[in-house]
């Protein structure tokens, strides 16, 4: 669990560090021009790095299954075996996508109505048609959004039943909660997720896409580290000492 974990982590860091330094720059300077090349490139690790996500919050609630029910199966060989394919099919699934993108034409009046370079604004500023960039879109979003969630729901039926099989009610509480963390993670993503990407083009709206990828690129790698150490005892001792020393400060004052 502990090596998916980390990998969620520097996940996390890594498409979030996609879009906001190049945001706070821009606010910073208030140069707001990016290069066609320089966007290609962020919309491509972006693109790279949420896939990765699907795939990996997918093999996570595979790994919850095999720790609950075949606890023997799983060893960190089959983990790291497992972790490679997950990059490695991350690394390759927009390189496609991103071709058919930087090849459109693209209308003399090139303002995004967005923060980064995102698909579906990208799509609107261009002269060409965009058909088969909505076909391609639709069809990896099948390819990897929705096999990815299936083998999480698999994964999570398969659990259910086996808890449902503990007669006692604290085993059944104690093994569930094991999976807590996981599923807040994977509900956060997949709200987010449809919300942005998985709609015709023609119901494209700028804010509410701009509100949902501040969820998406900001909330979330927020909150994935403080849902997953809620669970740990470590954690909870520490914040409750800090909770009491706050308060002690306070009665002082």
């Amino acid at each position: 669990m502990y090596i998916f974990l980390s990998n969620l982590s520097v996940l996390d860091i890594c498409y979030t560090s996609t879009i906001l330094p190049q945001l706070l720059a821009m606010l910073y300077t208030q140069h707001k021009t990016i290069p066609l090349i320089n966007c290609m490139v962020q919309m491509y690790f972006f693109l790279t790095f949420a896939c990765c996500e699907m795939i990996l919050l997918a093999v996570m609630g595979y790994d919850r299954y095999v720790a609950i029910c075949h606890p023997s199966m799983m060893n960190p060989r089959l983990c790291i075996y497992m972790l490679c394919c997950v990059w490695t099919i991350s690394l390759m699934e927009p390189v496609v996508f991103t071709m058919f993108v930087a090849n459109l034409s693209f209308c003399s009046f090139n303002n995004i109505d967005h923060f980064y370079c995102d698909v579906s604004p990208l799509l609107k500023l261009s002269c060409s048609d965009t058909t088969h960039v909505n076909l391609t879109t639709y069809i990896l979003g099948v390819l990897v959004g929705f096999s990815t969630f299936m083998l999480t729901l698999v994964s999570y039926v398969f659990i259910i039943v086996n808890i449902l099989k503990i007669h006692s009610v604290h085993g059944r509480y104690k093994t569930f909660s094991t999976c807590a963390s996981h599923l807040s993670c994977v509900a956060l993503f997949y709200v987010t997720t449809l919300s942005l990407y998985m709609r015709p083009t023609s119901m494209y709206s700028p804010m509410h896409d701009k509100f949902f990828s501040l969820l998406y690129i900001i909330l979330i790698p927020m909150l994935n580290p403080v849902i997953y150490t809620l669970k740990n005892e470590q954690f909870k001792n520490t914040f409750q000492k800090l909770i009491s020393m706050t308060r002690m400060l306070i009665l002082n004052l």
